[in-house]
């Protein structure tokens, strides 16, 4: 994921073009390998407990190898074996870059430093996000002004995790001002009840609503019909169902009310209280939406109502 974050500070800041950066981006996939494979490769695992533990892994937020370790279908000597083996993908893109002549290695050292620097990260911090800590990555680069928010900042990130674990792993996100708010084709929203109430929201375009749901259907949907809204919604459910166990074993017990999916409407948030993010994958861009209030949501859509009107 930091490939992803870094990729685009080096288009941003100049250093690659769109097109290097996609070219780039694309050569480091190819060379991309899952821990599921590493473990069939080696014939730790076969493919249908391969399956196991992704099926684990809509239940709960852990990564691969902590689930198989619980099962006992890995050792612990083989995880770590497992981790060693899988490439760092930092320096894949490196080699990527440097061979197709669109940096040399120190620039690109160069680069990393200033990107470290930019961000104020320690070493340790640093490390961590080049070896693709999600946690780390959304705690450096998401700023929010609210008294809660490591709840905000918790649930963004399971949301990147579950993206990566079920619909695509080439993932960046980026926060968006308040301004940058707009109206999309669909929305499918669900509301978090209890201690810590929270209005949650995934907001497309027709094709990105599409392509995800065909992802998460695992067929080709063309139209947006009860199976593409029923896919994009259980999506969100099972992202808010996970979030909710999180928060339980900390305590917090919490609730989800059923997902509601509205086509072409532009919702309005608290300014103050809300977080707009865009999320980049590989199939297209959409829009993930949370307030910490469903009654503010409603309240600032209302608003909006009167003055149109």
């Amino acid at each position: 994921m930091f490939s992803q974050y870094f990729g685009h500070y080096l288009l941003n800041n100049g250093k690659l073009t769109a097109e290097q950066l996609k070219q780039a981006l694309e050569l480091q996939k190819t060379t991309y390998v899952k821990f599921g494979v590493i473990a069939v490769d080696e014939g730790f695992l076969t493919s249908s407990q391969v399956e196991e533990i992704h099926e684990k892994q809509k239940q709960q937020d852990k990564r691969f190898g902590e689930i198989a370790v619980e099962l006992g279908l890995l050792t612990e000597e083989q995880v770590s074996y497992m981790l060693s083996a899988q490439k760092k993908n930092y320096l894949i893109l490196a080699q990527a870059i440097v061979d197709q002549g669109y940096m040399t290695m120190d620039a690109f050292t160069n680069a990393l430093n200033e990107y470290k620097q930019l961000h104020s990260l320690s070493d340790e911090k640093f490390e961590a996000i080049k070896n693709g800590d999600i946690d780390t990555i959304i705690e450096s680069l998401l700023e929010i002004n609210h008294p809660d928010k490591d709840v905000y900042t918790q649930y963004l990130s399971l949301f990147v995790k579950n993206m990566i674990r079920f619909i695509d792993d080439q993932v960046f996100v980026q926060a968006l001002p308040y301004a940058q708010r707009s109206e999309t084709d669909w929305i499918v929203s669900q509301e978090v009840t209890g201690e810590k109430m929270l209005w949650t929201a995934i907001a497309a375009d027709e094709n990105v609503f599409l392509q995800l749901a065909s992802i998460y259907a695992e067929e080709t949907l063309t139209e947006v019909d009860e199976l593409a809204k029923a896919s994009v919604s259980e999506f969100l459910n099972l992202h808010n169902g996970i979030f909710l166990v999180n928060m339980s074993n900390k305590g917090i017990e919490l609730n989800m009310k059923p997902q509601q999916v509205e086509k072409a409407r532009t919702v309005s948030l608290p300014e103050d209280n809300s977080l707009c993010v865009s999320i980049h994958t590989s199939k297209g861009n959409f829009q993930l939406l949370v307030a910490y209030s469903p009654e503010l949501v409603a309240a600032a859509n209302e608003k909006r109502g009167n003055q149109v009107g």
